[in-house]
């Protein structure tokens, strides 16, 4: 009797861990706009784990955050960003469009995928969408940052350090995710 108990116990247990392990995976790395992701990532041959991760660190998957700074929607762009975006992709600019997600995520993974083409470096494509890639090219111009002129080995502003960290971070979660 006392061995069922045990088990019984330590049942419950897992089963409340693996609850709270939902839950928290739930809180930190949201799963929502799955099928918009997948469409446009797909659309410009994109990693959707790489677009949810920088979803999740720009906005928390908030479609109608504004930053400090004036970036808007779930892929942060700035409205001057935004505006040269939809000249290169010749469709209609609207800054209160900026808060659709579909519209949003349009843009920003046309923009990413542009850093990616610039910066054959993955990380450094990604310090560009946080940084601008201005600052990304000279960074890698200089040798103090960079060896090789493709790979930040050092990476001078403290908000791109922490940003690369923290797309890395829920990459690793989202590419479990997104297959």
């Amino acid at each position: 009797m006392k061995g069922l108990y045990s088990i019984t116990i330590m049942t419950l247990v897992a089963i409340m861990l693996s609850f709270l392990i939902y839950c928290v995976n739930g809180y930190f790395y949201p799963m929502r706009y799955v099928e918009e992701i997948d469409s446009i990532s797909q659309r410009y041959d994109l990693k959707a784990s790489l677009v949810a991760s920088i979803v999740n660190v720009e906005s928390g998957y908030n479609p109608n955050r504004t930053s400090n700074k004036g970036a808007k929607g779930l892929m942060q762009l700035m409205p001057s960003t935004a505006q040269w975006l939809c000249e290169n992709l010749k469709i209609e600019y609207d800054e209160e469009r900026l808060y659709e997600p579909e519209y949003n995520l349009n843009l920003g993974c046309y923009y990413l995928k542009s850093l990616l083409n610039k910066f054959t470096n993955v990380d450094s494509a990604i310090c560009a969408y946080n940084a601008g890639p201005t600052n990304v090219n000279n960074w890698l111009k200089n040798s103090e940052y960079s060896k090789d002129g493709q790979v930040l080995q050092k990476i001078p502003f403290e908000e791109t350090e922490n940003y690369i960290v923290k797309v890395n971070k829920n990459l690793k979660y989202y590419s479990r995710k997104y297959k």
